[in-house]
């Protein structure tokens, strides 16, 4: 049994909500092929050591069912563990899980701030029909009063339609051109979920995604922002890897990165709680 204060990986191998292009599904698998390859260990920046820690499992996939049920099949499992005082950290599949998951943080730990990177804003009201597409699941979670605050850093990539959603939601957007991550001002308070869409990165450094956007992140700038949050982080998902537009499986090794960065961030927190 997985003690209280501690992070889990999940695995959440969906892409029924994709617009584009399938191949989300197959990213769990080959981001922990990355993370526990040996090539590059297990320690985070600042000297936290995943290997061997208690305090840090794997619990695999979970089972999504299809049709109405895929949301509760996310929703469910990721609020038992919450409700436990574990830290979910998914490992996506398509952004569309982040609405569930969120249900589920916010079941238990009430109304969230949220740090988004992200290409697209993922603010349609509906996107071909479809209410809960991988473009729309921050729409679903800001009508529902699910976050406090929303801050979304890389956009490069929104029309009229998602301005007027920002403006609507009161959303706090972060535009990819002349970016400074040192200089980033907001911190949030928390208590804080963290999504990151790699198409948030420059394709030079994330080839394997679904939607190319030219002129996006660096990793650094990406790291530099995670690294400089202090709120209590208490969920998180990395999601739209696509393995079948990899190169070298460059974007595995940048979402296992990810990994360590955000489960360091989680640890910690959990350390504050333990002490």
């Amino acid at each position: 049994m997985t003690a209280a204060n501690s992070v889990v990986l999940l695995g959440v191998p969906s892409d029924e909500n994709s617009s584009f292009m399938r191949g989300p599904a197959l990213a769990p698998a080959a981001i922990r092929k990355s993370l526990f390859n040996g090539a590059s260990g297990l320690t985070a920046e600042c000297g936290t050591d995943l290997a061997g820690r208690s305090g840090f499992r794997d619990d695999g996939d979970l089972e999504i069912a299809p049709a109405d049920d895929w949301l509760a099949s996310i929703e469910q499992p990721v609020r038992q563990r919450a409700s436990r005082g574990v830290r979910p950290l998914l490992l996506g599949g398509d952004h569309a899980i982040s609405y569930p998951a969120l249900r589920a943080i916010v079941a238990v730990h009430g109304a969230v701030e949220i740090l988004h990177f992200d290409a697209h804003p993922d603010l349609y009201d509906e996107y071909e029909g479809n209410r809960y597409s991988h473009a729309s699941p921050f729409a679903r979670v800001m009508e529902e009063g699910l976050a406090t605050r929303l801050v979304q850093v890389g956009i490069r990539a929104q029309n009229a339609h998602l301005r007027e959603q920002a403006r609507r939601f009161g959303v706090e957007s972060h535009v990819a051109a002349g970016f400074d991550a040192e200089g980033f001002a907001p911190m949030l308070r928390g208590p804080l979920y963290i999504s990151i869409d790699l198409d948030a990165l420059d394709p030079a450094f994330a080839p394997g995604v679904s939607h190319h956007e030219p002129g996006g992140l660096s990793m650094r700038d990406v790291l530099t922002v995670l690294q400089k949050q202090r709120a209590p982080v208490v969920g998180a998902d990395i999601v739209e890897y696509n393995p079948r537009r990899d190169v070298h499986d460059m974007t595995a090794a940048v979402a296992a990165k990810l990994v360590k960065e955000i489960a360091a961030l989680m640890l910690r927190e959990g350390e504050r709680a333990d002490g």
